[in-house]
């Protein structure tokens, strides 16, 4: 079946009026002025972008004291109405098991429940020659980017091995991304603001400051520098630690950069609500302070940052975060986002005209293609690419609500906010999965495998 999308606007070139895109076995055939198609889909006075890519998700995650409450047939399908057609999720190794057995049972989570195309990063906890070996079964497997993390006991790796994993993975093609915060000052403020009676969620921003996030990010670009390696910084927060990427950058090392739309459009004053709410806004790095908003703004406007993706962790409030009544150390870290962040990006970076729509792309699309390796197959709107693409409707204005959203979780972070635009349709190789802001279809999404990683080009 040929489909033919007719009178839309591209974001990357509304000035050029409306055109047509014609689709056929899953892929776009023909841009242009295109008069037949066996369906058609009529986008008149609407914006298309091609499918959204959350570089950044957490799905069917257990913590060992929590569970997240989206897995990925939940998780997706609320992406899916948001715009999104492909996530990557991270598998994580546990201490002293394989990366081939933490990609197994990422696969198990996700295969034949995700309504978009997915992959994954692998996020290495135990470095040792094994391991090592084991980085060319992943490139095999279309792994190509991997994580670690400079926080949490479970989780964190030595600044030596992170030299050997950040040099092993250069030499495979692929990039690094570090969960940058420095665990140890973590534990100790931790400690220290229990000491002063600080049990609630207040205590949260103050055990984890700014400097702890910049400390680690210095720490990770000066270890990379002497790797010789490109790499990637995952949910930036604060004006300090972009400064501390501009002076990388400046030396002319390679780095990119990402942060999240809750950094963008929250800050910390929700750490004082009453009732235990200001859990709800419990994640790491914490919500920062209106200054450090501006900066990323800014930094998103001058492109040192080059992607927006959601660091999604779902855990209801009730059940999750209500753990750490008495003690804000046990609350579960992360908030909801998948299926917002598009209007997110809209409403507070277009419609305020802090962004471009070509910016917008760039930032929720073709650079996480690019960056991952899925470009152009994925992230663009040509010739020979996959027909995922987003008929966006700019003259939508809703509120965002617990009540009406996907996400499987008791609550949104952004419950009451108005926002303008949404994904009126989504295709997703070629198959309509969204009319009129509703899913379709179940369960269409299919394993991406990735090349070559790290270069924007």
């Amino acid at each position: 079946m040929r489909i033919l999308i007719k009178g839309g606007r591209l974001a990357t070139e509304l000035e050029k009026g409306p055109i047509d895109i014609l689709i056929e076995d899953g892929v776009i055939v023909g841009i242009g002025q295109i008069s037949t198609g066996d369906q058609v889909i009529e986008a008149y006075g609407n914006i298309l972008f091609p499918g959204f890519i959350d570089a950044h998700t957490h799905l069917d995650m257990d913590t060992g004291t929590a569970h997240t409450s989206d897995d990925f047939a939940s998780g997706t399908r609320a992406a899916l109405v948001g715009g999104t057609t492909t996530i990557l999720d991270f598998a994580t190794q546990d201490k002293g098991d394989t990366l081939m057995n933490a990609l197994k049972m990422w696969q198990q989570k996700a295969c034949g429940k995700s309504y978009t195309d997915y992959g994954f990063h692998i996020a290495i906890t135990d470095w040792n020659e094994h391991i090592s070996k084991e980085l060319l079964f992943m490139k095999d497997a279309g792994i190509t980017s991997f994580k670690v993390y400079m926080a949490y006991d479970a989780l964190k790796v030595t600044d030596d091995a992170l030299y050997e994993i950040l040099q092993s993975v250069d030499r495979l093609g692929g990039i690094v991304g570090c969960h940058c915060e420095n665990g140890d000052l973590v534990k100790v403020l931790s400690k220290e603001q229990k000491g002063l009676g600080h049990l609630g969620p207040s205590a949260h921003p103050d055990s984890r400051p700014d400097t702890v996030e910049s400390e680690a990010i210095g720490r990770f670009l000066d270890i990379a520098y002497l790797a010789g390696a490109t790499v990637h910084v995952v949910h930036l927060s604060t004006e300090k630690g972009l400064e501390v990427v501009k002076r990388t950058k400046a030396r002319g090392q390679k780095v990119y950069v990402e942060t999240c739309p809750q950094y963008l459009t929250l800050d910390e004053s929700a750490y004082t609500l009453k009732n235990f709410e200001g859990a709800k806004y419990v994640l790491s790095p914490p919500l920062r302070t209106k200054q450090d908003q501006q900066a990323l703004w800014q930094g998103l406007q001058k492109e040192w940052i080059h992607t927006i993706s959601t660091d999604h962790c779902a855990f209801n409030f009730e059940t999750g975060k209500k753990q750490g009544l008495a003690d804000f150390t046990a609350i579960p870290n992360g908030v909801p986002g998948i299926e917002h962040r598009a209007q997110l990006i809209y409403t507070f970076g277009v419609d305020k005209e802090r962004l471009s729509l070509k910016q917008m792309v760039n930032l929720l699309s073709t650079h996480a293609a690019k960056l991952f390796g899925l470009y152009p197959t994925k992230g663009t709107l040509q010739i020979g690419s996959d027909a995922d693409l987003v008929i966006w409707n700019p003259h939508y204005v809703g509120t965002l609500s617990k009540a009406t959203q996907l996400q499987q979780v008791d609550y949104t972070p952004y419950e009451g906010l108005l926002v303008k635009g949404r994904a009126e349709h989504v295709l997703l190789r070629g198959v309509h999965v969204v009319k009129e802001g509703k899913v379709i279809e179940q369960c269409q999404g299919q394993y991406l495998f990735r090349g070559p990683t790290g270069n924007l080009g």
